[in-house]
């Protein structure tokens, strides 16, 4: 079980934090909800999200793709992104280096 908390993100949507170091962060995103948003955002940090469960809509910059269990991508720096929940699942997205707001 990860020592740090479980933090709302949006309606229906929260963050745990389950591992990091300065070089890297590994960070559960649970969706509950159909229709909860990830909202669209971009930072510096290269991401890496991985499909646990559930069945998401991705927006990546132009581009929009649906994803489901199994799935991954990287999204690179900067780039403008984000996802509708489709069916209620979890992400896990890495970020290098670590994303010192999610502390």
């Amino acid at each position: 079980m990860s020592a740090f908390p479980i933090v709302p993100t949006g309606e229906n949507v929260s963050r745990q934090v389950l591992s990091e170091r300065p070089e890297l962060m590994v960070v559960a995103f649970r969706f509950t909800a159909e229709g909860a948003e990830g909202a669209k955002h971009n930072h510096p940090h290269v991401q890496s999200t991985y499909v646990e469960s559930g069945r998401f809509r991705f927006f990546l910059g132009e581009e929009e793709r649906e994803v489901g269990p199994g799935d991954s991508f990287v999204i690179p720096p900067n780039q403008i992104h984000g996802c509708i929940c489709l069916e209620p699942g979890t992400l896990i997205d890495c970020f290098t280096p670590r994303r010192d707001d999610f502390l």
